[in-house]
């Protein structure tokens, strides 16, 4: 018998045709029911034998035991109730006849089972559970748990915590040593669930409600128990808890099955070893397994002050200390003219993009002459190459409207986080999309995806980190919780900007599924960004792109990539990533401009929040004490040398990973010498 059956079958049996017995006839049209109709005893008991019918509304208003009727003949009211006792009792029902299967299936299965009362009184086990612990099932069946030999290797506590979260409904997972017939002790991997059965079947009586009739004397009117306090004790006496020991259990989750590979290692294994162990698996079951942790007072102050400023939300909130950055929505921009086509550039920017698809490029120039608006013109230039007005179906001027209103709330004023970031940004992303093994790893779409993530992708940047705004207690880091702040908020603005208007909307014109396509791998991508983690994508690229792809050719590779859209994934979140801090692979002068202006920008964060009494959450960015080579020493280090390994293995960057190598050796150099600043002081005076 089949646990679910659609559509699902009502019978209703009525003396007469009338308004109410049409209200269920036009309510079963309304969900897609099958509905038939008995007129009489006779024909409802033939079309119940035949049918079955999973709901049946019986017409009891002519009965003399029943009180007088008062009518709902609206197609709402019984099409509300028909829908809540199809979604409860019906598929309930369901439930109940696969029981016959479902202990069969136990009776079969390798995983060693027991089921419990609420009591504790062993009600089943399987033969599973037999040949692991030595005992037949007539030894178990009607015997309390506490009858049962206990191991003494469980702490004395463990009991009453399971217990605790049985009472509450809750599951409990965890390590239990039992003791075999036979006296030895066997550690199991257990999960406890608690379990209650309710049964119904409804029928239409006098009382003018849709009221619950027990088909078995010990179920429970759960409705009439919710609006009943006097009631709340028979749901105790009928509720029933099932607890299921499962050794060698087959679970989906990866870190799951290493656990109990770990558990099992440890049954046999020296003292020493198994203690070791202990500590393996309480790291295993931590939240933040890609996350290093550092020492406390020993580390380098610069690298912890690195991470807590970018890998954290925050500290803590303080009440009264708010701050509401301001939108630079009108920036001065009076002595470029915007072009119209991207043949209208003028000739000494369009000198300059030349050479944009080199990655020595300087987007600085660029800045100079665009009077701080490079992220119009080079997005115009690579937007061109990659056939982006062409997939969105848009045409050129409302490319370019978007590029403007998108540039426009960008903040010149910040020092780091402004336009040209972004379309250093967005240059770095394009230059990754021409190496060969990118471009045949990913589609026209994700192509597409990228270079908007790459544009949006700190748009209205405050120039403060998230540990700032959740500790000022900002409106952004109320609305996102404090999670994920700025990258949630940069993509919920580009995409209200984009749709406001028609003549910037650059999707208008792409139907709704690949709109929706796009914008998810937009999101995913700008999200990537946050720093918190930073350690989880770049170990997923590791594993998944990675570590496959030296045991494979480069053919199997990209198939491989192309068969599995998560790896996709992967890949355009480690490009941007890459894009997105790929200062120190920059050319020496361009890398040292970048060092500069993120140093002021979190210079500028520490000033405000010893002016506003904030918790300080990078201290070594003091402009009077700060050492601007320590920090770019550390952030190599941490974040950016392992993620370029990674990411150069596969999309192959020889000219990046020297300029790192030439950048390092110069941060190293300063250091050495204890300069403090971004060059010698005999380099600055020249």
């Amino acid at each position: 018998m089949r646990l679910t059956q659609y559509p699902i079958q009502v019978l209703l049996i009525f003396a007469k045709e009338d308004n109410q017995s049409n209200g269920f006839w036009w309510a079963c049209d309304r969900a897609g029911y099958r509905c038939n109709v008995a007129w009489t005893l006779e024909s409802a008991l033939e079309c119940f034998l035949d049918k079955h019918q999973e709901i049946i509304v019986i017409d009891h208003r002519n009965s003399k035991y029943f009180d007088q009727f008062m009518e709902n003949s609206s197609v709402t009211a019984c099409y509300n109730e028909l829908v809540q006792i199809e979604h409860g009792e019906v598929r309930s029902q369901f439930k109940l006849r696969a029981c016959n299967a479902l202990f069969t299936a136990l009776d079969h299965c390798q995983e060693a089972v027991e089921i419990t009362s609420e009591d504790h009184v062993i009600q089943y086990v399987n033969p599973a559970f037999e040949r692991m612990m030595g005992y037949c099932k007539g030894e178990l069946i009607g015997k309390e748990l506490t009858e049962l030999p206990k191991s003494d290797k469980n702490s004395a506590d463990l009991l009453d915590n399971i217990n605790t979260f049985i009472k509450k409904g809750k599951e409990w997972q965890g390590v239990y040593y039992a003791r075999r017939k036979s006296g030895d002790s066997i550690q199991q991997h257990v999960k406890i669930t608690p379990v209650m059965d309710i049964f119904f079947c409804f029928v239409l009586t006098e009382s003018g409600s849709y009221k619950c009739k027990n088909r078995r004397k010990d179920s429970v009117d759960v409705k009439s128990i919710t609006s009943q306090s006097s009631d709340a004790p028979s749901l105790q006496t009928r509720r029933y808890s099932s607890m299921a020991r499962i050794h060698s259990m087959t679970i989906e989750a990866p870190i799951t099955k290493v656990i109990n590979i770990i558990n099992a290692a440890q049954e046999n294994s020296p003292i020493t070893v198994a203690e070791a162990l202990d500590r393996v698996l309480e790291i295993l079951r931590t939240t933040e397994l890609y996350s290093p942790q550092l020492g406390t007072k020993d580390e380098d102050p610069h690298t912890s002050d690195l991470v807590g400023g970018l890998m954290n939300d925050g500290l803590r909130r303080l009440s009264g200390n708010e701050y509401v950055f301001s939108k630079n929505m009108n920036l001065s921009h009076t002595h470029l003219p915007v072009p119209n086509t991207i043949s209208d550039v003028p000739p000494c920017i369009a000198q300059l993009l030349d050479n944009e698809e080199s990655w020595d490029f300087n987007i600085f120039e660029l800045e100079a002459v665009t009077n701080k608006r490079p992220l119009v013109y080079l997005g115009l230039k690579v937007f061109a190459r990659f056939g982006v007005s062409e997939f969105l179906n848009c045409s050129e001027a409302t490319l370019r409207a978007w590029l403007q209103v998108i540039e426009a709330n960008y903040h010149s004023s910040n020092s780091y986080h402004n336009s040209t970031h972004a379309a250093d940004v967005l240059h770095a992303t394009a230059f990754f999309l021409g190496k060969e093994r990118v471009k045949g790893s990913l589609d026209h779409l994700d192509e597409v995806a990228a270079l908007i993530a790459a544009t949006i992708h700190d748009v209205d940047h405050p120039g403060r980190t998230n540990s700032f705004l959740c500790n000022a207690g900002s409106e952004l880091a109320v609305l996102y919780n404090d999670t994920a702040v700025l990258e949630s908020h940069h993509t919920a603005l580009a995409f209200q900007l984009t749709t406001k208007d028609s003549k910037y909307n650059i999707f208008k014109n792409i139907d709704r599924n690949r709109y929706r396509t796009l914008r998810q791998a937009i999101i995913d991508m700008v999200l990537a960004t946050e720093m918190t983690k930073h350690f989880e994508h770049v170990n997923k690229f590791v594993n998944s792109i990675n570590k496959p792809m030296n045991d494979g050719s480069n053919t199997e590779c990209t198939t491989n990539i192309k068969n599995f859209p998560d790896n996709q994934t992967l890949i355009k979140r480690m490009m941007i990533k890459c894009a997105d801090v790929a200062n120190p692979c920059r050319p020496l002068e361009l890398c040292i401009e970048w060092a500069g202006r993120i140093s002021e920008e979190y210079f500028a964060q520490t000033d405000e929040e010893k002016r506003q009494g904030l918790p300080v959450v990078m201290p070594v960015f003091d402009r009077n004490t700060c050492s601007i080579p320590k920090s770019q020493i550390s952030f190599i280090d941490y974040f950016i040398t392992d993620m370029f390994d990674a990411w150069d293995a596969f999309a192959h960057l020889p000219v990046l990973m020297q300029h790192l190598a030439n950048n390092y050796k110069h941060w190293k150099t300063l250091d050495d010498l204890k300069c403090k600043s971004l060059r010698l002081p005999s380099e600055n005076n020249n």
